[in-house]
C-alpha cells in the first residue's frame, strides 16, 4: 500500500431487502489519522452501512477494500485480522469475567494462541503485559480484576475500547460510544477516545452533535440510505441540505 493510500475503501455500495433500499451508491475513503463522524436521521442506513463494511451483512452491490484488496466477500472474522474492528451500540462484554482477561483473549485471538489448550494463559506474561499496558492508556489500569457486571456503563464503554484495540486495528468503527452514557461519565470516554493513536482511522456514528462536532475533522451526512453531503464540520454546520434535513436548530 503506497503512502497516504486509504486504509478503508467504500464503492458505491448498496443494499436492498426485497423492494427496500436501505443504502443507496455509498462511496467514501478512510486514511490513517482521519476522524470522521457519521450521522443522519434515524433510519438513514447508519448500523447498517457499518455492518455491511464489517462484513455482518452482505451487499446487494458494491466494493468495500482494506489497504486496496477487496474484502467484500469475506467474513468479519478476516476483516478484524486485516485490521478493520468495531464497537456496537450496546456492550458485548462478557458480564462476569475480569475485564484483563477479556483484553487477554482478545490479544490471543489476534495473536492465534487462544486454541493452545496445553498452555495456561498464566504463562503468556507477554499478553498480561501487553493488556495491563492497554487498560492504563484508557486511563482504566484500575478496573483490570474488576467484573463489567459491577462497572458504570461509561467504565463498561472503555473496557470494550480496550478489547477493540487489543485487535490492534487499523481502521476502528465506533458505533455511537455514548449511548447509555450518563452526563457524568462522558468525559473520562472523552479523554479516552480523545487519547487514541494517531496513526488510527476512527469512524465514529453518534447521535450527540457536540460530541461529533469536536471530535471529526469530517462528516458524512446519510439520508434515505445515500451519502447527502460531506465535509469539514464548519462546512456542514452551513450546509443547507443537512439543515433542512437533520441538524435544524441545533446547528443555528
Amino acid at each position: 500500500m503506497t503512502p497516504g493510500a486509504p486504509l478503508l475503501e467504500v464503492q458505491d455500495l448498496n443494499k436492498a431487502y426485497g423492494g427496500l433500499q436501505v443504502t443507496r451508491d455509498v462511496s467514501f475513503a478512510l486514511r490513517s489519522g482521519d476522524r470522521v463522524g457519521l450521522i443522519g436521521p434515524n433510519g438513514a442506513g447508519k448500523t447498517t452501512l457499518v455492518n455491511l463494511m464489517t462484513g455482518l451483512v452482505a451487499p446487494s452491490s458494491g466494493r468495500v477494500l482494506l489497504g486496496g484488496q477487496d474484502v467484500t466477500s469475506l467474513p468479519q472474522w478476516q476483516r478484524v485480522k486485516r485490521g478493520l474492528v468495531r464497537t456496537f451500540q450496546i456492550t458485548q462484554l462478557a458480564p462476569t469475567l475480569p475485564v484483563q482477561q477479556q483484553v487477554e483473549l482478545a490479544i490471543h485471538e489476534r495473536e492465534g494462541s487462544v486454541r493452545h489448550q496445553w498452555r495456561s494463559f498464566a504463562s503468556y506474561e507477554a499478553v498480561h503485559a501487553q493488556a495491563l499496558q492497554i487498560l492504563q492508556a484508557l486511563r482504566i489500569g484500575d478496573l483490570a480484576q474488576r467484573r463489567p457486571v459491577d462497572l458504570a456503563y461509561g467504565q463498561q464503554r472503555l473496557v470494550e475500547i480496550a478489547i477493540a484495540m487489543a485487535l490492534q486495528p487499523k481502521v476502528l468503527l465506533l458505533d455511537e460510544p455514548m449511548a447509555g452514557v450518563p452526563g457524568g461519565e462522558r468525559e473520562v470516554v472523552l479523554q479516552a477516545l480523545a487519547g487514541l493513536p494517531g496513526s488510527l482511522a476512527i469512524l465514529m456514528i453518534e447521535h450527540d452533535m457536540d460530541l461529533i462536532f469536536s471530535f471529526a475533522d469530517r462528516i458524512l451526512v446519510l439520508a434515505e440510505g445515500a451519502v447527502l453531503a460531506q465535509g469539514s464540520p464548519q462546512e456542514i454546520r452551513r450546509h443547507p441540505a443537512v439543515l433542512s434535513a437533520y441538524l435544524g436548530a441545533e446547528a443555528a
